[in-house]
């Protein structure tokens, strides 16, 4: 099992696929990392040597902010926005969309469920 920044990257993946799997590397930087490394992107995981493994992981620990570090960052900013009392800082403590984006309609992700309008009862005039 190849762990690099705390993270088990799947053994029957290319390695290409693999290193999308931790938190803030996506498929262009993965490439980057590859091409760094001196590695084939076809390559599957399980067929990497310790050697190989040994230099992607210090590429990603190293040369990128990933996971525990770049979600923390992202916390902050939007802590951030909400101390200061930005607009965006608002949107975010109310759970509304921060870009701009309709809310009369849409913005269910942001919104949660519809909740349901319960009618009152009726009292029965005698």
């Amino acid at each position: 099992m190849a762990r690099i920044a705390g993270v088990n990257i799947p053994l029957n993946k290319r390695v290409e696929i693999g290193l999308t799997y931790i938190f803030g590397v996506g498929e262009s930087q993965a490439r980057k990392f590859l091409q760094e490394a001196g590695i084939d992107p076809d390559t599957y995981v399980k067929n990497l040597t310790e050697d190989e493994v040994r230099a992607l992981r210090e590429l990603v620990d190293g040369g990128a902010m990933v996971e525990g570090d770049l979600r923390r960052e992202r916390s902050q900013s939007v802590k951030r926005l909400m101390e200061i009392g930005a607009y965006r800082g608002l949107r975010h403590r109310r759970g509304l969309p921060t870009n701009g984006q309709r809310t009369k309609t849409n913005a269910r992700t942001r919104k949660g469920p519809r909740r349901m309008q319960v009618a009152g009862k009726k009292k029965v005039s005698k």
